[in-house]
């Protein structure tokens, strides 16, 4: 052993160096408080402790019909004065008709004033000067925060759009409005409460159900162990029966769609179309249709009868994977500790994510305080031009354009940093993915070097090391950073490409035409395409990488042509395989799920009185469901790398050794037997 693409490894460090200074420099320049804190026209934090604002944690817009949309309202961009407040306004109110009653209703004017510039409080002030200074609103409107922000409380009564069951209200400059104008101020803001509704009914759901879903995800990984111990014995016959089990569930599944659509036939709305009624949040209203549970059965027969023409077609070659996936659960069952690999990596990517997460906030909101001029005129010359508050008074600008004034528009900047901010951001998410894939590739090279120990023991376990895959990680890390991290690079480049094609697609989509659409589609899909060729090469290239320690560039191409000289096992044994192993995980989710939905429907006498009350029985379902799934994935990948492997060492063993006294095979009788020679002469195993 020696080290491997030195250079690449240098170049590696130095990047990592770099990440690590741009996350400090991020760390320094940026305030993640701009995020989570609304910002009023003076620059100043809402709710900020220490400050003046500490109990105002709440951003009230002047005058709201100038806004265009909540969009606008979010992004701080609306032309009117905005301010700290502790509460929203409760009760519609104009300046005119406060100012007017003040002397004998002082209780009015005292709640008006909250929502005033702070420090003024001269009602006697002409509403033609408080208006034009913009001193207090000209009007406020029952109102309840959202997104820490102050906005119509509208509902539905009857049909008709009411603010606090009124349908009209006074501007304060004369007029007598509808609410409906409201609306084009908060654009699809019903929409977006909607959607608030049900975000909290599926966070409380979360909160009753996390337990139970815990539970389901432990039976999934009980399950996916239990299955992967077996396999060592009883390969062929539990594969089989997992096939099978899909298929059975499948066509429990076919049945009960059909049940449920005979079942529903003479129901009173139930042949109406999803079409007819719309998106529902409620999507038990879906399962009250018969056409949904037609479409369910339709698709669900077509996946069956796909799923049997490949067993009727592929059923020899099922038989050979079924060998090498015996080999595989030896030695997986040699080295138990293989199992439990990918927790290490989904802690490095999880720290990878994080970091990257963390310093593109602190990127984000790098940015000083920068003020616009607001004016009331439309024609004023200084309108939407930077601005210092400190100084604005004394400048020219209140005189030649009345009532303009200062405010915060946004964060940015003018130094040479700020002008690069875009740019760090790119290199923040360029060696994020580079540092993803390397926790990958070095997960891969791991477990590919324990694998690959187990296969080339003379005496199996005897022969094997102490710690295989201590030994292998060390290994990958002391030798073939640099190999790893080559890889990895190359990989990031085209994820990167994709991610900026994406971009381009998201951004131009309302503005492209036929030519340009159908360039970026041809991008993407080749783009795609090659990301799965890199994905398949560099895998099959740590394997060689793990055997004899060759740089990336050579391990790379002595994969590809040893797998292109046995290009019909490769398609034979890995696709096969991988499909029986796909079929594995969706046995597991599927069988989990179906307990899932049982208890979650209460329908296990058992465990009915356990039953919980729930808004969305299908939200921790899916969780249970998707759960399972990805804990299958994490056992399941290690006993794919495990295959791959040992199919690698497999056709490099036939090459390389020829069953004589001198080059006796180290592949088990089994799986020679299996693959096809007739003369073997191995190492005893």
């Amino acid at each position: 052993r020696h080290c491997t693409d030195i250079i690449c490894c240098v170049v590696f460090i130095v990047v990592i160096l770099g990440y690590i200074a741009l996350g400090i420099v991020a760390w320094v320049h940026g305030d993640p408080r701009k995020v989570i804190y609304p910002t009023d026209s003076y620059g100043q934090f809402c709710g900020q402790k220490d400050t003046l604002n500490e109990n105002k944690t709440i951003l009230f817009y002047f005058n709201i019909l100038k806004c265009a949309s909540p969009i606008v309202l979010i992004n701080l961009q609306c032309p009117t004065t905005q301010l700290c407040v502790s509460k929203c306004p409760d009760r519609f109110a104009t300046y005119i008709d406060v100012q007017a009653s003040y002397r004998y209703k002082p209780d009015q004017w005292n709640y008006f004033r909250q929502f005033c510039k702070p420090g003024f409080n001269n009602p006697r002030k002409s509403v033609a000067q408080v208006l034009r200074d913009e001193d207090c609103p000209s009007m406020i409107i029952p109102s309840r925060p959202f997104l820490k922000r102050c906005f119509p409380d509208f509902s539905t009564k009857n049909g008709v759009l009411t603010v606090a069951n009124q349908t009209t209200f006074k501007d304060g400059r004369g007029k007598t409005r509808n609410v409906t104008d409201l609306r084009e101020a908060a654009n699809g803001i019903n929409n977006v409460l909607d959607a608030r509704s049900v975000g909290m009914k599926i966070f409380e759901d979360y909160a009753i159900s996390w337990y139970w879903i815990l539970i389901g995800l432990f039976i999934a990984m009980i399950v996916s162990l239990l299955f992967l111990v077996l396999l060592r014995f009883t390969a062929g016959v539990l594969f089989w029966i997992f096939i099978f089990g899909v298929i059975g569930i499948i066509g429990y599944g076919i049945w009960h769609c059909y049940w449920e659509y005979d079942h529903l036939k003479g129901i009173p709305g139930s042949d109406l179309t999803v079409y007819d009624i719309g998106f529902q949040t409620d999507f038990r209203v879906y399962l009250q249709l018969r056409q949904t549970w037609l479409a369910f059965m339709i698709i669900l027969c077509i996946v069956e009868i796909i799923i049997i023409l490949m067993l009727i077609f592929l059923r020899n070659r099922i038989r050979i994977a079924i060998a090498l996936l015996k080999e595989g659960s030896r030695a997986i069952g040699y080295i138990m500790s293989t199992l439990f690999y990918p927790i290490v990596t989904f802690i490095l990517i999880a720290i990878c994510i994080s970091y990257w997460a963390v310093t593109a906030v602190f990127l984000a909101t790098s940015g000083e305080p920068v003020y616009k001029v607001m004016a009331n005129q439309t024609l004023c010359k200084y309108a939407n031009l930077t601005c210092d508050p400190e100084t604005f008074n004394t400048t020219n600008v209140t005189k030649l354009c009345p009532g303009a004034q200062c405010t915060f528009a946004f964060y940015g900047g003018e130094s040479l940093y700020h002008k690069y901010i875009f740019i760090f951001q790119l290199a923040n998410a360029f060696v994020f993915l580079w540092l993803v894939n390397f926790a990958i590739a070095l997960g891969q090279c791991t477990l590919a070097g324990a694998f690959a120990s187990y296969y080339w023991a003379s005496r199996k376990p005897a022969d094997i090391p102490l710690w295989p895959l201590f030994s292998s990680f060390g290994r990958a890390i002391r030798y073939h950073t640099g190999s790893l991290a080559f890889g990895a690079l190359i990989l990031a480049i085209v994820q990167l490409i994709r991610v900026i094609l994406e971009y381009l697609d998201h951004k131009l989509k309302g503005t492209q035409n036929s030519f340009t659409r159908f360039l970026l589609c041809c991008l993407k899909c080749c783009f795609w395409c090659l990301e799965k060729f890199l994905k398949f090469i560099n895998r099959n290239a740590y394997i060689m990488i793990a055997i004899y320690g060759k740089n990336f560039c050579t391990s790379a191409k002595e994969a590809f042509f040893l797998l292109m000289r046995n290009v019909v096992r490769v398609a034979v044994l890995d696709k096969v395989t991988d499909f029986l192993l796909f079929l594995g995980k969706i046995l597991v989710a599927g069988g989990v799920g179906v307990l899932a939905f049982f208890f979650f429907t209460q329908r296990i006498p058992v465990f009915a009185q356990e039953a919980l009350t729930l808004n969305y029985y299908w939200v921790p379902l899916l969780t249970v469901i998707i759960g399972s799934y990805l804990v299958a994935h994490g056992f399941f990948s290690v006993y794919a790398m495990c295959v791959d492997t040992l199919f690698l060492c497999f056709c490099e063993d036939l090459e390389r050794n020829d069953g004589s006294t001198a080059k006796p095979y180290f592949m088990s009788a089994s799986l020679h037997r299996i693959l096809g020679k007739k003369e073997l002469s191995p190492k005893k195993a």
